[in-house]
């Protein structure tokens, strides 16, 4: 059984002799409650394969499918249907809405879900107990620290209960320790709340939390 399975994905950019293989024959499965690490030197596809999977690009060829569905053959509503209840992102930057509360941010997801208010208000609070941030549920992202920001991106990203958590170098913008304590939750989140992770990083310590490493290099995987 798999959660992700990926065939024969090719990205290119460009055309003629300035063409760029972002992406050649890519194929592997990821099995469900797992928490993978990619890992690969900046420009060897990582971003460009995490953007094919989670729908924000479309490959040249080869097919994705995520929890029995083919994301590579839905059209612009498929694809939000399936950002909105399958598939999360959690960003390097990360993409909170500088206006809204870190209780807002997380709840926003919910909001476009139309989960009623109750029921948004119980998610959201247990998400921030979650990654730790119960007490700073009012507070707008410019008053959080690096390491706190981050954690609202992932309690957002877990709000719609997602089967496939997609994080693009989430300790990027952050110190060692900050880094260290941020993919420590993650690897706690896949255990509590059975999701899936899919993290793209360089970081040697995420590669020893993570139940598999998958290399790529020049477009390739290893």
């Amino acid at each position: 059984m798999t959660i992700l399975t990926v065939r024969n994905v090719s990205r290119r950019f460009g055309s003629g002799e300035g063409v760029v293989h972002a992406l050649r024959d890519v194929s592997f499965d990821v099995e469900p409650g797992t928490m993978v690490a990619l890992v690969g030197r900046s420009g060897s596809g990582k971003t460009t394969l995490l953007n094919v999977i989670g729908g924000l690009d479309r490959p040249d060829e080869g097919t994705v499918h995520v929890d029995g569905v083919e994301v590579t053959a839905l059209d612009e509503d498929g694809l939000a249907h399936l950002r909105r209840e399958r598939v999360a992102y959690v960003f390097q930057t990360f993409g909170l809405i500088p206006v809204l509360s870190a209780a807002e941010n997380v709840g926003a997801p919910l909001r476009l879900a139309r989960t009623p208010a109750a029921e948004r208000e119980s998610r959201v609070a247990l998400l921030l107990e979650l990654v730790g941030l119960a007490g700073h549920a009012a507070q707008r992202p410019g008053e959080l620290s690096g390491g706190q920001q981050q954690r609202v991106a992932i309690a957002r990203a877990l709000a719609a209960s997602p089967r496939l958590l997609i994080a693009d170098e989430p300790t990027g913008q952050l110190d060692a320790e900050t880094g260290l304590a941020v993919m420590a939750l993650l690897r706690g989140i896949v255990e509590s709340e059975g999701v899936t992770a899919l993290v793209s990083t360089h970081d040697p310590v995420m590669m020893a939390l993570a139940d598999r490493v998958i290399n790529i290099h020049d477009g390739r995987v290893e």
